[in-house]
């Protein structure tokens, strides 16, 4: 199975269809007249599709298991075809295609078994995905293709050649994925006036400034200290959001002092200086944080 463990929660939408052709309109009106000597189809069939749409994983080898919250199953008669719809809803990190496609198909096959006593050219058809909802996918190509970003790397141990750089490289290869241009990468120890520089220097000149570093506890920990005076409007729910996502992988999360907002027309982040705390916060917020361009404008700066 996929790891989807650095996947958010959102709400999955996922509409299915299935078609089942019967051969002669007598079999639609007993259909329609509950005369089935199997009994009444819609209902039979209803209740196997919800069974299908739940038990997907148990069928499916590379399905997760996930919460099912809802599942709608409908039908059409249309001439001599039965059109089956089914929609299943779910909040979750991956998405219900299958589970709406498998839950259709159940319903085609139990139409299929319950209607071939009574007429024996009933065939299944054109079992579709019609569309889904929720995830990444769903924001792709939703954004400016022009927005630019400075990533600065806070660390006394980095910036004095003691240690490699990892996080602030990782930081740039995730925005590179949203079409973000890096027009600055730099690295500077843990001092605040240097990191206040930086603020004044990408202010109304980069859309994104990015800190990893300094975000702890420690002494030296200042980033978000000589930022937060800096900052025109705090984001307080930015934060919240990277650090609700970082507590689920691990407990020192909330150990993070991160600090998110606006200076001018340009948005500031403080992100930890770990290589995994810092793409782990990219994945909380990217791309939908980048909706704020929206919002406030973006894109190349005269």
């Amino acid at each position: 199975m996929l790891d989807i463990t650095h996947k958010s929660n959102t709400l999955r939408i996922a509409v299915a269809q299935a078609i089942v052709q019967v051969s002669k309109q007598e079999t639609i009106q007993a259909i329609e007249e509950g005369t089935v000597p199997k009994g009444d189809v819609f209902s039979m069939a209803k209740a196997a599709g919800l069974l299908g749409v739940k038990k997907t994983w148990e069928m499916m080898p590379d399905c997760h298991p996930l919460p099912i919250e809802f599942t709608g199953i409908e039908y059409a008669i249309e001439g001599l075809n039965v059109i089956i719809s089914v929609t299943v809803k779910t909040i979750y990190k991956t998405g219900v295609e299958v589970e709406a496609m498998h839950g259709a198909s159940i319903v085609a096959l139990t139409l299929y078994d319950m209607l071939k006593p009574i007429d024996k050219g009933v065939e299944i058809n054109n079992i579709k995905l019609l569309s889904k909802k929720g995830g990444k996918s769903d924001w792709k190509d939703k954004f400016r293709k022009d927005l630019t970003a400075s990533v600065i790397v806070c660390s006394d141990t980095i910036s004095a050649g003691q240690k490699e750089d990892r996080a602030g490289l990782a930081i740039c290869e995730k925005l590179k994925t949203f079409d973000v241009t890096i027009e600055n990468y730099s690295i500077i120890p843990d001092e605040l006036n240097l990191i206040q520089a930086e603020v004044s220097k990408s202010k109304n000149k980069h859309d994104l400034l990015i800190f990893t570093g300094g975000t702890g506890m420690s002494v030296r920990d200042v980033t978000p200290d000589a930022v937060r005076p800096l900052l025109d409007r705090e984001m307080a729910g930015v934060m919240e959001a990277a650090r609700s996502y970082g507590q689920e992988r691990t407990p020192f999360s909330m150990l993070s002092r991160g600090v998110a907002g606006t200076a001018g027309r340009t948005v500031v982040l403080t992100l930890p200086g770990s290589t995994k705390g810092a793409s782990e916060t990219m994945d909380a917020l990217f791309p939908a944080l980048l909706h704020i361009f929206k919002i406030i404008g973006g894109g190349r700066h005269d």
